[in-house]
């Protein structure tokens, strides 16, 4: 995780980078500023998760800061340190979307747990991110074998172990990608296949079932008209 301390003043700005660094590894990068210009290209060029951001800067001010990232959509997490504390001020910085309001002379200690605090925020939503896309690219594969081998013989555990990834993992992840479970998943495949070759009229319904993947006519039956409203028999003569 980056992050960025704006600050003026060097010796709050250099401090507060070393008390930062000396109680925690979470950062693997800490970029500093002296004023607003400099934290404004920081921003665009590194991309910090996290600003620590002064609003008295020479140039462009903390304000200023904000309001331009906001505007390109790359404004940090931002935890403002003020020696003001007029409302006026405090109500921009809300406005511009930061996160908490810190008065000078604030502890680095107290400083630090705010930034902390948002770190693990910002990590959190990364993992549920992360979780989110290893389950889509699992319940991916799944389908893709689903589809290309409908046919066969296919249980939980064998797709599965294509997918890289356990039955009950896959049992979890099918319904939250899909909308609905794997078996459902698996039938409206093969039902879908069985319209296909009922529209081609010359099959009779058992040998359909067996080429779709079932292995017994009457649960064919009994699951194609759960999902199609009609036997077999009716669809093909409906079509």
């Amino acid at each position: 995780m980056r992050l960025l301390i704006a600050e003026d003043e060097d010796t709050i700005r250099n401090g507060m980078e070393k008390y930062i660094r000396l109680h925690t590894d979470r950062f693997e990068q800490i970029y500093l500023a002296r004023n607003g210009q400099e934290a404004i290209d920081i921003i665009f060029e590194k991309h910090p998760e996290i600003m620590l951001l002064d609003i008295q800067m020479p140039g462009k001010d903390g304000i200023d800061v904000m309001k331009e990232t906001k505007g390109a959509g790359i404004l940090p997490a931002t935890i403002i340190l003020s020696g003001y504390e007029e409302f006026k001020y405090a109500q921009q910085a809300v406005r511009y979307g930061a996160r908490c309001y810190m008065l000078k002379p604030s502890r680095s200690s107290d400083i630090l747990k705010q930034i902390m605090e948002i770190a693990d925020e910002i990590a959190g939503v990364v993992q549920v991110h992360e979780e989110e896309n290893a389950s889509f690219g699992a319940v991916s594969r799944a389908r893709e074998y689903v589809e290309e081998h409908y046919s066969e013989e296919l249980t939980l555990q064998r797709v599965a172990d294509v997918a890289g990834i356990s039955p009950g993992y896959l049992s979890t992840s099918f319904p939250q990608v899909c909308g609905k479970g794997f078996v459902d998943y698996l039938n409206q495949v093969r039902i879908e296949h069985a319209c296909a070759y009922l529209k081609q009229k010359y099959f009779k319904t058992y040998e359909i079932a067996y080429k779709v993947g079932f292995k017994d006519e009457k649960y064919f039956t009994r699951v194609f008209k759960k999902l199609m409203g009609m036997t077999p028999n009716e669809y093909k003569k409906s079509n």
